[in-house]
């Protein structure tokens, strides 16, 4: 009997051991990379903005992340194809076109003071100390309607619904996103080139000018051809985008080969988009998987710029536009492009000064104060629009 006991006890010793064994078999050694802790994207954005735009913009930073951490507001830009009742429903939504609601905008012309770059200044271009002042009329086109809530009203704008020919009434998107293409001044029979187009917002605005003879719209990746493309289809007759007058492309925008043909350029380039980067973990450019790629950012913008810059025709004009509030990416961009244009192309250029267009839109927007050159609207909790940063630029020679 005390032999069976002892026997008994040592088979449980034995069962006990094996399941200790079995257990160890799926026991995996964590490695010291995976267990610390995970910073993800966005909280990479902030400590990066907090410390350059702190800088940057000093006291008036604090605001400005509370505006960009916040929900964003956003405008109706009008589909001049789509009912005419949209327009109606909106106003009685308690929206308004902000830019029939400016100041002094009875006449739809202001005069602006383009200024010339100073040969030996042009690595360091700064509007204060630019000469050759000139004036010319910059039309502002009364076919582009954007409405939006009033400042401090944070109202959504509902999605837009097809109308009984599949169109959408009305486009969401900032609504600051709209000066670039004001800025441009399209004329009548311009032939226009959105060098980097995609989502479509800025394209849609500049159909909605009606004045264009010629658009090519282009953006670099192919799946973002095929949205955009998407996007025109819904707001866009179908007569019209198999028309000749518009083209869509998807070529590397750095290596256009187009030489001084289009009047008018856009290049809204790829940036740190940095409302996107506090908001989103998703395809966030402060991923560590894309530091690289976000370092390259701004040669890239100055290839696409130059690129822009190549393809207008002498007489022509640039807008160069992001979405960050990037001292490195905006002016010091457009600095180094003028350089490059002349000391390497030969094409000299000229910038034109935006101030009076912002003038006129201070109701609706919140713009960077002395900024040396181009204009910036900053987000704002009582106007959460922007950042967009635009610089315009004519091409003499």
């Amino acid at each position: 009997m005390m032999a069976l006991l002892l026997d008994t006890r040592l088979l449980l010793r034995k069962v006990k051991d094996l399941r200790c064994l079995t257990a160890r078999w799926y026991r995996v050694k964590e490695k010291w990379a995976t267990t610390r802790t995970k910073h993800p994207a966005t909280s990479l954005a902030l400590q990066y903005f907090d410390a350059t735009y702190g800088v940057q913009l000093g006291q008036l930073w604090p605001s400005v992340r509370a505006a960009l951490l916040s929900e964003r507001k956003y405008g109706a830009l009008l589909n001049n194809c789509s009912n005419d009742d949209v327009l109606a429903n909106l106003h009685a939504q308690g929206s308004k076109d902000f830019l029939s609601d400016t100041e002094g905008r009875s006449p739809p012309c202001l005069e602006q003071e383009p200024e010339v770059v100073s040969e030996e200044e042009s690595s360091d271009v700064s509007v204060s100390d630019l000469d050759g002042q000139q004036r010319s009329p910059l039309q502002l086109s009364t076919n582009i309607k954007c409405l939006v809530f009033p400042r401090g009203d944070i109202t959504r704008f509902k999605p837009a619904r097809p109308d009984i020919c599949g169109l959408l009434g009305y486009y969401l998107m900032d609504a600051a996103s709209v000066l670039p293409c004001l800025a441009l001044d399209v004329q009548e029979g311009h032939s226009v080139l959105d060098l980097c187009a995609a989502p479509g917002g800025k394209t849609l605005a500049l159909l909605q000018t009606q004045f264009i003879g010629f658009l090519c719209v282009n953006d670099t990746s192919v799946s973002r051809t095929l949205r955009l493309r998407k996007v025109l289809q819904s707001y866009v007759p179908k007569p019209l985008l198999s028309d000749q007058k518009l083209c869509i492309t998807s070529f590397d925008g750095t290596k256009w080969e187009e030489r001084n043909t289009f009047n008018r350029v856009i290049v809204d380039v790829p940036c740190t988009t940095d409302r996107h980067s506090l908001m989103e973990d998703d395809n966030n450019i402060f991923s560590k998987s894309r530091t690289g790629e976000r370092q390259k950012l701004p040669q890239l913008q100055l290839e696409l710029l130059l690129a822009g810059i190549i393809a207008a025709c002498p007489g022509g004009e640039i807008i160069y536009s992001t979405c960050t509030l990037s001292q490195i990416q905006n002016q010091s961009v457009v600095e180094q492009a003028v350089h490059t244009a002349q000391e390497v192309h030969g094409i000299h250029l000229q910038v034109v000064d935006l101030r009076p267009l912002t003038r006129m839109f201070r109701k609706t927007f919140h713009f960077a104060p002395d900024l040396h050159l181009g204009e910036m609207v900053i987000p704002h909790l009582a106007a959460n629009f922007g950042p967009i940063y635009m610089c315009k630029l004519r091409r003499l020679t």
